[in-house]
Protein backbone atom coordinates (compact mmCIF):
# COMPACT_ATOMS: atom_id res chain seq x y z
CA UNK A 1 0.00 0.00 0.00
CA UNK A 2 1.51 3.33 -1.07
CA UNK A 3 1.85 5.90 1.72
CA UNK A 4 0.08 9.23 1.37
CA UNK A 5 2.36 12.02 0.14
CA UNK A 6 2.12 13.87 3.44
CA UNK A 7 2.95 10.68 5.34
CA UNK A 8 6.18 10.49 3.34
CA UNK A 9 6.92 14.08 4.42
CA UNK A 10 7.13 15.19 0.81
CA UNK A 11 5.83 17.99 -1.38
CA UNK A 12 5.18 17.71 -5.07
CA UNK A 13 7.90 18.86 -7.47
CA UNK A 14 6.02 22.07 -8.26
CA UNK A 15 5.31 22.74 -4.59
CA UNK A 16 9.00 22.32 -3.77
CA UNK A 17 10.04 24.73 -6.51
CA UNK A 18 7.44 27.33 -5.58
CA UNK A 19 8.33 27.04 -1.92
CA UNK A 20 12.05 27.32 -2.62
CA UNK A 21 11.56 30.43 -4.75
CA UNK A 22 9.55 32.01 -1.94
CA UNK A 23 12.27 31.30 0.59
CA UNK A 24 15.03 32.63 -1.67
CA UNK A 25 12.98 35.72 -2.52
CA UNK A 26 12.47 36.39 1.19
CA UNK A 27 16.20 36.05 1.93
CA UNK A 28 17.16 38.29 -0.99
CA UNK A 29 14.63 40.91 0.13
CA UNK A 30 16.08 40.74 3.64
CA UNK A 31 19.63 41.30 2.39
CA UNK A 32 18.55 44.17 0.14
CA UNK A 33 16.26 45.96 2.58
CA UNK A 34 17.43 45.19 6.13
CA UNK A 35 18.99 48.63 6.47
CA UNK A 36 15.48 50.10 6.12
CA UNK A 37 14.18 48.02 9.02
CA UNK A 38 14.63 48.60 12.74
CA UNK A 39 17.45 46.38 14.07
CA UNK A 40 15.92 45.79 17.50
CA UNK A 41 13.04 43.39 18.13
CA UNK A 42 11.03 43.74 21.33
CA UNK A 43 8.19 41.62 22.68
CA UNK A 44 7.12 40.23 26.02
CA UNK A 45 6.54 36.54 26.69
CA UNK A 46 2.81 37.24 26.85
CA UNK A 47 2.90 38.96 23.45
CA UNK A 48 4.82 36.09 21.87
CA UNK A 49 2.52 33.52 23.45
CA UNK A 50 -0.48 35.32 21.97
CA UNK A 51 1.13 35.23 18.52
CA UNK A 52 2.56 31.75 18.42
CA UNK A 53 1.41 29.47 21.21
CA UNK A 54 -0.79 26.61 20.05
CA UNK A 55 -1.29 22.91 20.55
CA UNK A 56 0.63 20.58 18.28
CA UNK A 57 -1.28 20.40 14.99
CA UNK A 58 -2.55 16.91 14.25
CA UNK A 59 -3.44 17.62 10.65
CA UNK A 60 -1.58 19.24 7.76
CA UNK A 61 -1.53 22.97 7.13
CA UNK A 62 -1.06 24.47 3.68
CA UNK A 63 2.65 25.04 3.10
CA UNK A 64 2.08 28.68 2.08
CA UNK A 65 0.13 29.35 5.26
CA UNK A 66 2.99 28.04 7.40
CA UNK A 67 5.48 30.14 5.46
CA UNK A 68 3.35 33.26 5.83
CA UNK A 69 3.00 32.66 9.57
CA UNK A 70 6.77 32.54 9.95
CA UNK A 71 7.32 35.65 7.84
CA UNK A 72 4.62 37.61 9.71
CA UNK A 73 5.00 36.35 13.28
CA UNK A 74 8.56 35.02 13.66
CA UNK A 75 11.08 36.92 11.55
CA UNK A 76 9.84 40.41 12.55
CA UNK A 77 10.50 39.47 16.18
CA UNK A 78 14.20 38.67 15.83
CA UNK A 79 17.03 41.17 16.14
CA UNK A 80 18.74 41.93 12.82
CA UNK A 81 22.32 41.13 13.83
CA UNK A 82 23.57 42.09 10.36
CA UNK A 83 21.90 45.53 10.43
CA UNK A 84 24.29 48.48 9.93
CA UNK A 85 23.16 49.96 13.26
CA UNK A 86 23.53 46.80 15.31
CA UNK A 87 26.61 47.72 17.35
CA UNK A 88 26.34 45.59 20.49
CA UNK A 89 27.69 42.26 21.63
CA UNK A 90 29.44 41.02 18.48
CA UNK A 91 27.29 41.67 15.38
CA UNK A 92 26.90 38.94 12.76
CA UNK A 93 27.34 40.63 9.35
CA UNK A 94 27.13 37.36 7.37
CA UNK A 95 26.96 37.25 3.57
CA UNK A 96 24.50 35.92 1.00
CA UNK A 97 26.78 33.35 -0.63
CA UNK A 98 27.43 31.65 2.71
CA UNK A 99 23.71 31.69 3.51
CA UNK A 100 23.01 29.86 0.27
CA UNK A 101 25.88 27.45 1.01
CA UNK A 102 24.20 26.64 4.31
CA UNK A 103 20.98 26.02 2.42
CA UNK A 104 22.81 23.59 0.12
CA UNK A 105 24.50 21.78 3.01
CA UNK A 106 21.19 21.45 4.85
CA UNK A 107 19.16 20.67 1.74
CA UNK A 108 21.47 17.80 0.83
CA UNK A 109 21.59 16.85 4.54
CA UNK A 110 25.34 16.27 4.42
CA UNK A 111 26.81 14.37 7.36
CA UNK A 112 30.24 15.88 7.98
CA UNK A 113 31.43 13.61 10.76
CA UNK A 114 33.36 10.92 8.94
CA UNK A 115 35.19 10.40 5.66
CA UNK A 116 33.07 7.43 4.60
CA UNK A 117 29.85 9.46 4.84
CA UNK A 118 31.18 12.35 2.74
CA UNK A 119 34.76 12.37 1.43
CA UNK A 120 34.12 15.77 -0.20
CA UNK A 121 32.88 17.36 3.04
CA UNK A 122 35.89 16.03 4.94
CA UNK A 123 38.26 17.16 2.21
CA UNK A 124 36.79 20.67 2.13
CA UNK A 125 37.22 20.92 5.88
CA UNK A 126 40.85 19.85 5.50
CA UNK A 127 41.36 22.41 2.71
CA UNK A 128 39.79 25.34 4.57
CA UNK A 129 41.46 24.44 7.88
CA UNK A 130 44.77 24.47 5.98
CA UNK A 131 43.93 27.95 4.66
CA UNK A 132 43.55 29.11 8.25
CA UNK A 133 46.65 27.27 9.50
CA UNK A 134 48.66 29.09 6.84
CA UNK A 135 47.06 32.42 7.68
CA UNK A 136 48.06 32.13 11.34
CA UNK A 137 51.52 30.67 10.79
CA UNK A 138 50.79 27.25 12.31
CA UNK A 139 52.85 24.21 11.18
CA UNK A 140 51.71 23.11 7.73
CA UNK A 141 52.44 19.40 8.07
CA UNK A 142 51.59 18.76 11.71
CA UNK A 143 48.95 21.41 12.31
CA UNK A 144 45.26 20.63 12.36
CA UNK A 145 41.89 21.86 13.48
CA UNK A 146 38.15 21.47 13.40
CA UNK A 147 35.09 23.62 12.75
CA UNK A 148 32.70 23.87 15.68
CA UNK A 149 29.35 25.46 16.46
CA UNK A 150 31.08 28.57 17.80
CA UNK A 151 33.81 29.93 20.07
CA UNK A 152 32.33 28.35 23.19
CA UNK A 153 32.65 24.84 21.75
CA UNK A 154 36.06 25.63 20.23
CA UNK A 155 37.39 26.83 23.60
CA UNK A 156 35.94 23.79 25.37
CA UNK A 157 37.55 21.49 22.80
CA UNK A 158 40.90 23.25 23.23
CA UNK A 159 40.85 23.07 27.02
CA UNK A 160 39.85 19.39 27.08
CA UNK A 161 42.77 18.71 24.73
CA UNK A 162 45.13 20.73 26.94
CA UNK A 163 44.00 18.84 30.03
CA UNK A 164 44.51 15.50 28.30
CA UNK A 165 48.00 16.37 27.04
CA UNK A 166 49.25 18.08 30.20
CA UNK A 167 47.41 16.25 32.99
CA UNK A 168 46.24 12.88 31.77
CA UNK A 169 43.50 11.41 33.96
CA UNK A 170 44.49 13.19 37.18
CA UNK A 171 43.70 16.89 37.13
CA UNK A 172 42.73 17.32 40.77
CA UNK A 173 45.60 19.77 41.39
CA UNK A 174 45.67 21.34 37.93
CA UNK A 175 45.44 25.14 37.67
CA UNK A 176 44.51 27.32 34.69
CA UNK A 177 45.32 31.02 34.30
CA UNK A 178 43.26 33.62 32.42
CA UNK A 179 42.66 37.35 32.77
CA UNK A 180 39.63 39.08 34.24
CA UNK A 181 38.78 40.20 30.68
CA UNK A 182 38.69 36.66 29.24
CA UNK A 183 35.40 35.66 27.67
CA UNK A 184 32.84 34.03 29.95
CA UNK A 185 32.66 30.97 27.69
CA UNK A 186 36.07 29.97 28.99
CA UNK A 187 34.90 29.95 32.60
CA UNK A 188 31.87 27.92 31.56
CA UNK A 189 34.11 25.47 29.69
CA UNK A 190 36.40 25.07 32.69
CA UNK A 191 33.45 24.36 34.98
CA UNK A 192 31.91 21.92 32.46
CA UNK A 193 35.22 20.03 32.50
CA UNK A 194 34.86 19.44 36.22
CA UNK A 195 37.37 21.96 37.57
CA UNK A 196 36.61 23.53 40.94
CA UNK A 197 36.63 27.28 41.55
CA UNK A 198 39.91 27.04 43.46
CA UNK A 199 41.59 25.69 40.30
CA UNK A 200 40.81 28.82 38.29
CA UNK A 201 43.10 31.86 38.50
CA UNK A 202 41.58 35.11 37.22
CA UNK A 203 44.56 37.43 36.85
CA UNK A 204 43.80 41.17 37.06
CA UNK A 205 44.50 43.28 33.97
CA UNK A 206 46.44 46.53 33.76
CA UNK A 207 45.14 49.98 32.82
CA UNK A 208 45.05 48.91 29.15
CA UNK A 209 42.97 45.82 30.07
CA UNK A 210 45.87 43.48 29.25
CA UNK A 211 47.22 40.60 31.32
CA UNK A 212 49.23 41.83 34.30
CA UNK A 213 52.45 39.93 33.60
CA UNK A 214 53.93 40.43 37.06
CA UNK A 215 50.78 39.22 38.80
CA UNK A 216 50.66 36.19 36.51
CA UNK A 217 54.25 35.23 37.35
CA UNK A 218 53.57 35.68 41.06
CA UNK A 219 50.47 33.49 40.86
CA UNK A 220 52.31 30.68 39.07
CA UNK A 221 55.17 30.69 41.58
CA UNK A 222 52.77 30.78 44.53
CA UNK A 223 50.77 27.87 43.15
CA UNK A 224 53.85 25.71 42.63
CA UNK A 225 54.99 26.40 46.19
CA UNK A 226 51.57 25.37 47.49
CA UNK A 227 51.58 22.08 45.59
CA UNK A 228 49.31 22.98 42.68
CA UNK A 229 50.07 21.95 39.08
CA UNK A 230 49.86 24.87 36.63
CA UNK A 231 48.94 23.40 33.24
CA UNK A 232 47.36 26.05 30.99
CA UNK A 233 47.66 29.74 30.21
CA UNK A 234 44.78 31.31 28.29
CA UNK A 235 45.30 34.63 26.50
CA UNK A 236 42.83 36.81 24.61
CA UNK A 237 43.30 38.05 21.05
CA UNK A 238 40.55 40.63 21.06
CA UNK A 239 38.53 40.79 24.27
CA UNK A 240 34.81 41.30 23.84
CA UNK A 241 34.74 44.34 26.13
CA UNK A 242 37.49 46.43 24.57
CA UNK A 243 39.04 44.50 21.66
CA UNK A 244 42.29 44.34 23.64
CA UNK A 245 44.96 41.86 22.58
CA UNK A 246 47.12 40.44 25.36
CA UNK A 247 50.92 40.42 25.12
CA UNK A 248 50.96 37.23 23.07
CA UNK A 249 54.71 36.90 22.52
CA UNK A 250 55.58 37.58 26.16
CA UNK A 251 52.88 35.23 27.41
CA UNK A 252 54.07 32.50 25.03
CA UNK A 253 57.54 32.77 26.53
CA UNK A 254 56.13 32.39 30.04
CA UNK A 255 54.10 29.38 28.92
CA UNK A 256 57.17 27.75 27.38
CA UNK A 257 59.33 28.41 30.45
CA UNK A 258 56.67 27.12 32.85
CA UNK A 259 55.67 24.16 30.62
CA UNK A 260 52.09 25.42 30.25
CA UNK A 261 49.68 24.80 27.39
CA UNK A 262 49.27 28.15 25.63
CA UNK A 263 45.73 28.70 24.34
CA UNK A 264 44.69 31.91 22.61
CA UNK A 265 41.02 32.82 22.48
CA UNK A 266 40.78 34.79 19.26
CA UNK A 267 37.08 34.12 18.78
CA UNK A 268 36.43 37.82 18.36
CA UNK A 269 39.70 39.31 17.13
CA UNK A 270 41.38 36.45 15.27
CA UNK A 271 40.16 37.54 11.84
CA UNK A 272 41.88 40.91 12.34
CA UNK A 273 45.03 39.21 11.05
CA UNK A 274 43.65 39.86 7.55
CA UNK A 275 44.52 43.56 7.87
CA UNK A 276 47.89 45.25 8.30
CA UNK A 277 46.78 46.79 11.58
CA UNK A 278 45.50 43.52 12.93
CA UNK A 279 48.51 41.47 11.86
CA UNK A 280 50.75 43.72 13.93
CA UNK A 281 48.44 43.55 16.95
CA UNK A 282 48.27 39.75 16.72
CA UNK A 283 52.03 39.28 16.60
CA UNK A 284 52.84 36.10 18.51
CA UNK A 285 49.58 34.30 17.67
CA UNK A 286 51.61 31.69 15.77
CA UNK A 287 53.21 30.59 19.06
CA UNK A 288 49.96 29.24 20.50
CA UNK A 289 49.44 25.52 21.10
CA UNK A 290 45.79 26.10 20.25
CA UNK A 291 43.82 29.01 18.82
CA UNK A 292 40.11 29.72 18.67
CA UNK A 293 38.71 31.87 15.86
CA UNK A 294 35.05 32.46 15.02
CA UNK A 295 34.32 32.72 11.29
CA UNK A 296 30.74 33.68 12.16
CA UNK A 297 32.06 36.94 13.57
CA UNK A 298 34.73 38.86 11.65
CA UNK A 299 35.04 36.37 8.79
CA UNK A 300 31.46 37.36 7.94
CA UNK A 301 29.92 33.86 8.05
CA UNK A 302 26.38 32.99 9.20
CA UNK A 303 25.87 31.35 12.58
CA UNK A 304 27.00 28.68 13.60
CA UNK A 305 30.71 28.51 12.77
CA UNK A 306 33.61 28.50 15.18
CA UNK A 307 37.04 27.02 14.64
CA UNK A 308 39.84 25.50 16.69
CA UNK A 309 43.39 25.29 15.32
CA UNK A 310 46.19 23.27 16.97
CA UNK A 311 49.89 22.92 16.33
CA UNK A 312 49.64 19.13 16.12
CA UNK A 313 46.55 17.39 14.76
CA UNK A 314 47.45 14.24 16.73
CA UNK A 315 46.59 16.11 19.94
CA UNK A 316 42.95 16.19 18.83
CA UNK A 317 42.72 12.61 17.60
CA UNK A 318 44.58 11.41 20.68
CA UNK A 319 42.06 13.15 22.91
CA UNK A 320 38.74 12.44 21.20
CA UNK A 321 39.03 9.19 19.23
CA UNK A 322 36.55 6.52 20.28
CA UNK A 323 35.83 3.55 18.01
CA UNK A 324 32.63 1.71 18.93
CA UNK A 325 31.74 -1.49 17.08
CA UNK A 326 29.32 0.24 14.69
CA UNK A 327 32.08 2.57 13.38
CA UNK A 328 34.90 0.06 12.97
CA UNK A 329 34.10 -0.55 9.29
CA UNK A 330 34.32 3.15 8.35
CA UNK A 331 37.56 4.19 10.02
CA UNK A 332 39.48 4.33 6.73
CA UNK A 333 43.23 4.96 6.47
CA UNK A 334 45.22 7.58 8.37
CA UNK A 335 45.02 10.17 5.59
CA UNK A 336 41.21 10.02 5.55
CA UNK A 337 40.30 12.24 8.48
CA UNK A 338 37.16 11.50 10.46
CA UNK A 339 36.40 14.80 12.15
CA UNK A 340 34.29 13.10 14.79
CA UNK A 341 37.69 11.87 16.07
CA UNK A 342 38.93 15.47 16.39
CA UNK A 343 36.21 16.91 18.58
CA UNK A 344 33.16 16.31 20.73
CA UNK A 345 30.42 15.95 18.11
CA UNK A 346 29.75 12.74 16.22
CA UNK A 347 26.97 14.14 14.06
CA UNK A 348 28.23 17.35 12.46
CA UNK A 349 26.79 19.71 9.85
CA UNK A 350 28.82 20.68 6.77
CA UNK A 351 30.20 23.99 8.09
CA UNK A 352 33.22 24.16 5.81
CA UNK A 353 31.06 24.66 2.72
CA UNK A 354 29.97 28.22 3.49
CA UNK A 355 33.51 29.33 4.30
CA UNK A 356 34.83 27.67 1.14
CA UNK A 357 32.16 29.06 -1.19
CA UNK A 358 32.31 32.64 0.14
CA UNK A 359 36.12 32.87 0.05
CA UNK A 360 36.19 31.35 -3.44
CA UNK A 361 33.44 33.71 -4.63
CA UNK A 362 34.75 36.99 -3.23
CA UNK A 363 38.45 36.20 -2.83
CA UNK A 364 40.45 36.69 0.35
CA UNK A 365 41.41 40.18 -0.82
CA UNK A 366 37.79 41.32 -0.40
CA UNK A 367 37.77 39.98 3.15
CA UNK A 368 41.03 41.80 3.87
CA UNK A 369 39.57 45.05 2.56
CA UNK A 370 36.41 44.58 4.64
CA UNK A 371 38.38 44.05 7.86
CA UNK A 372 40.61 47.06 7.12
CA UNK A 373 37.48 49.14 6.47
CA UNK A 374 36.22 48.19 9.93
CA UNK A 375 39.50 49.31 11.50
CA UNK A 376 39.41 52.63 9.66
CA UNK A 377 35.75 53.26 10.48
CA UNK A 378 36.29 52.74 14.19
CA UNK A 379 39.26 55.10 14.19
CA UNK A 380 37.19 57.77 12.42
CA UNK A 381 34.47 57.37 15.06
CA UNK A 382 37.06 57.82 17.81
CA UNK A 383 38.27 61.03 16.13
CA UNK A 384 34.71 62.40 15.97
CA UNK A 385 34.06 61.61 19.63
CA UNK A 386 37.34 63.16 20.80
CA UNK A 387 36.54 66.42 18.97
CA UNK A 388 33.15 66.66 20.64
CA UNK A 389 32.53 68.58 23.88
CA UNK A 390 29.88 66.03 24.83
CA UNK A 391 31.71 62.73 24.66
CA UNK A 392 34.59 61.06 26.49
CA UNK A 393 36.52 58.11 25.02
CA UNK A 394 37.09 55.57 27.80
CA UNK A 395 38.77 52.85 25.73
CA UNK A 396 40.15 53.80 22.30
CA UNK A 397 39.41 52.13 18.98
CA UNK A 398 40.95 48.65 19.21
CA UNK A 399 40.11 45.85 16.80
CA UNK A 400 37.00 47.81 15.74
CA UNK A 401 35.69 48.16 19.31
CA UNK A 402 35.39 51.52 21.05
CA UNK A 403 34.01 52.44 24.50
CA UNK A 404 32.80 55.94 25.29
CA UNK A 405 30.37 57.81 27.51
CA UNK A 406 28.30 60.94 27.44
CA UNK A 407 30.18 63.48 29.59
CA UNK A 408 29.55 67.09 28.56
CA UNK A 409 32.40 69.33 29.67
CA UNK A 410 29.97 72.12 30.61
CA UNK A 411 28.12 69.94 33.13
CA UNK A 412 29.49 69.14 36.59
CA UNK A 413 28.18 65.59 37.04
CA UNK A 414 29.20 63.02 39.64
CA UNK A 415 30.23 59.50 38.66
CA UNK A 416 26.86 58.20 39.85
CA UNK A 417 25.04 60.76 37.70
CA UNK A 418 27.18 59.93 34.67
CA UNK A 419 26.50 56.20 35.11
CA UNK A 420 22.77 56.85 35.35
CA UNK A 421 22.82 59.17 32.33
CA UNK A 422 24.66 56.71 30.08
CA UNK A 423 22.42 53.85 31.19
CA UNK A 424 19.42 56.02 30.33
CA UNK A 425 20.84 56.83 26.89
CA UNK A 426 21.33 53.14 26.10
CA UNK A 427 17.88 52.20 27.34
CA UNK A 428 16.18 54.94 25.33
CA UNK A 429 18.13 54.16 22.15
CA UNK A 430 17.31 50.46 22.37
CA UNK A 431 13.64 51.18 23.16
CA UNK A 432 13.48 53.42 20.10
CA UNK A 433 14.55 50.32 18.13
CA UNK A 434 16.62 52.58 15.86
CA UNK A 435 19.93 51.05 16.97
CA UNK A 436 21.28 48.36 19.27
CA UNK A 437 23.76 50.06 21.59
CA UNK A 438 24.16 48.72 25.11
CA UNK A 439 26.53 49.38 27.99
CA UNK A 440 29.41 47.63 29.64
CA UNK A 441 31.52 48.46 32.71
CA UNK A 442 35.15 49.58 32.50
CA UNK A 443 37.15 50.78 35.51
CA UNK A 444 33.93 50.90 37.48
CA UNK A 445 32.27 53.23 34.96
CA UNK A 446 29.17 52.48 32.91
CA UNK A 447 30.08 53.16 29.29
CA UNK A 448 28.57 52.72 25.83
CA UNK A 449 30.28 50.04 23.75
CA UNK A 450 30.29 50.02 19.96
CA UNK A 451 31.52 47.06 17.89
CA UNK A 452 32.02 48.03 14.25
CA UNK A 453 32.76 44.82 12.32
CA UNK A 454 29.92 45.17 9.82
CA UNK A 455 31.41 46.13 6.42
CA UNK A 456 28.07 47.65 5.46
CA UNK A 457 27.97 50.08 8.40
CA UNK A 458 28.79 53.59 7.17
CA UNK A 459 30.16 56.60 8.99
CA UNK A 460 26.78 58.23 8.40
CA UNK A 461 25.10 55.35 10.26
CA UNK A 462 27.32 55.96 13.27
CA UNK A 463 26.94 59.75 13.16
CA UNK A 464 23.15 59.36 13.10
CA UNK A 465 23.37 57.05 16.13
CA UNK A 466 25.58 59.47 18.06
CA UNK A 467 23.12 62.26 17.31
CA UNK A 468 20.30 60.01 18.54
CA UNK A 469 22.25 59.35 21.75
CA UNK A 470 22.65 63.08 22.32
CA UNK A 471 18.92 63.58 21.82
CA UNK A 472 18.18 60.77 24.28
CA UNK A 473 20.41 62.45 26.88
CA UNK A 474 18.14 65.50 27.06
Amino acid sequence: MKAQQTARLELSEQEMRDYGYKVVDAIVAHHLNQHKEKPVAQASRAEMDSLLRENVPENATAVDDVFNTVMEKVMPYTNIMSHPKFYSFVPGPSNYVSAMADALATGFNVFSGGWAASPAAAELEIVTINWLLNLYGFPKKRGGGIFTSGGSMANLTALITARNIKCGDDFSKAVIYLSDQAHSSNIKAIRVMGFRKEQIRLIPTDMEFKFSINKLKNAINKDRLEGWKPFCLLASAGTTNTGTVDQLTELSEIAKKEDLWFHIDGAYGGAAILSKNGKQLLKGVEKADSLTVDPHKWFYQPYEMGCLLVRNHKWLSGTFTEVPEYLKDVEGNKSEINFYDHGIQLTRRFRALKFYMSVKTFGLKAFREAVQYNFDLCEKVESILRKSAKWEVVSPATLAVINFRYHPIDQDLSEEELDALNSKISERVVNSREAMLVTTVLNGQIVLRMCLINPRTTLADVEETIALCEKMAE
